[in-house]
């Protein structure tokens, strides 16, 4: 995704400050790198901003943490005050600042009962870079050192007046003196420093031209002579924008103890920056595809599938279309077949003499029935009954409602609906269900 990487300078930050900076595009290519204001730093859609801690501004130390400290995870234990108590205590001796004054950062793989690798750098820095930072619209969503171990090779850094020399103390001799051990040592370049950084820490003494020519050198192009004189070998050119990338791509993130509050915001912007980067990324572009297709898919399958329905159920109205024309010749016009089919069956019974489904003698049989089944029906005696428009009506029953329910599924057994008129009983034929919609 595109990531902005910005260079923190240890001073603290001023409205004249000039950050340097990088542009990725996909997180893994360097892009246009500069310098600029806060104000003018770019930020192309999506981007992800990471702030890169200098080496000059970290002390690396080594502690063994008391067991079941860790014991929820590092991802929960990043907050705890608790935690961050006993790296006070730990780390009191080896600090030449107070411990208060310093931001704490655990290693990423850190685990119960292990030693663990510690990082600290100024807290009140921090703080005001991360804030000019968010103030600035440019919210860092991680915070990462310039180096971290394990590194693999032994870096040279500029200016050309004075170059830096930046290797691992795991690899490099012990040093009376150190910080911490198995850390990140930054040390002014010379002989003495460049036989330091090729000792293996077993050696005991000077460096030896085998040595020299085991280790992997980087270094800047303006600083490449330099170091080519004092390692006696040729070394292989770093840039400064390839060595933050690089930094970038590390696991580890400064934004603990009091800063998780903030990198809680960063990490739900960054989530958001990921959503929008993987439907712009080339490299999401098969995902994309592979989601559209998906999508593409089922609304054709949804389609499909109504269409059959729709097919299905037309095929079954024209059945019954043909079934009443076919049946009553004299139906030309079809609205609702099973209504029509029932009124031409009506019609032939009556000139057959026959009885119909909403006849006075039908209704009443039906009702003599319900006196037969339902003991509250029986238990009255009707005061008057009425025939209209193929409705029968029983009145002074003074049935409830319950007693209605009772009752209902006797009717439909014989075809009949029940419904009370406030004290009238009203039976009537059962319609036939429609097919229409």
């Amino acid at each position: 995704m595109p990531t902005l990487i910005v260079y923190l300078p240890t001073e603290l930050p001023q409205a004249s400050s000039q950050v340097a900076y990088l542009v990725t595009p996909d997180g893994r290519t360097v892009g246009a790198h500069s310098s600029a204001a806060l104000a003018l730093l770019p930020a192309p859609a999506g981007v992800e901003v990471v702030a890169v801690v200098p080496a000059q501004a970290l002390s690396w130390h080594q502690v063994q943490l008391p067991r079941g400290l860790l014991r929820q995870g590092l991802g929960a234990e990043r907050a705890n005050p608790r935690l961050r108590a006993v790296l006070e205590g730990q780390l009191e001796e080896h600090l030449l600042d107070e411990p208060a004054q310093l931001h704490f950062a655990l290693a990423p793989e850190a685990q119960d009962g292990a030693p663990l690798q510690v990082a600290a750098c100024d807290r009140a820095w921090l703080r005001a870079w991360m804030q000019a930072l968010e103030q600035h619209q440019r919210p860092a969503a991680r915070i990462v050192p310039e180096f971290a171990q394990p590194l693999q090779a032994v870096h040279v850094l500029g200016p050309e007046a004075s170059p830096l020399l930046v290797f691992s103390q795991s690899v490099g001799a012990s040093m009376a003196g150190a910080t911490g051990a198995a850390g990140i040592v930054v040390l002014p370049l010379n002989p003495a420093t460049a036989g330091l950084a090729a000792l293996p820490a077993s050696a005991a003494g000077t460096a030896s031209a085998a040595a020299l020519e085991d280790i992997v050198v980087l270094a800047e192009p303006s600083v490449a002579a330099i170091a080519e004189h004092h390692f006696r070998r040729p070394v292989r050119l770093q840039s400064r924008p390839e060595r933050w990338l690089a930094a970038a791509q590390s696991p580890w993130d400064l934004a603990q103890f009091d800063l998780v509050s903030s990198s809680r915001l960063r990490s739900w912007r960054r989530f958001l920056a990921l959503f929008e980067n993987g439907w712009r990324a080339p490299e999401w572009r098969p995902a994309r595809w592979a989601a559209v297709a998906l999508v593409a898919a089922n609304l054709v399958g949804l389609n499909a599938w109504a269409w059959a329905q729709r097919a299905s159920l037309d095929a079954k109205r024209q059945a019954a279309r043909e079934v009443l024309t076919g049946t009553f010749p004299g139906v030309k016009v079809v609205i609702d077949a099973p209504v029509q089919m029932t009124r031409e069956l009506q019609r032939l019974r009556v000139a057959a003499g026959a009885a119909s489904t909403g006849d006075f003698e039908l209704l009443l049989a039906a009702y003599g029935h319900l006196a037969v089944a339902g003991a509250n029906v029986s238990a009255r005696k009707a005061e008057a009954m009425e025939y209209t428009s193929n409705e029968l009506r029983v009145k002074g029953l003074g049935l409830s409602r319950a007693n209605l329910d009772e009752l209902g599924a006797q009717a439909r057994l014989r075809s009949v609906v029940l419904r009370l008129d406030a004290d009238t009983l009203v039976l009537s034929p059962a319609a036939p269900a429609s097919l229409q919609p």
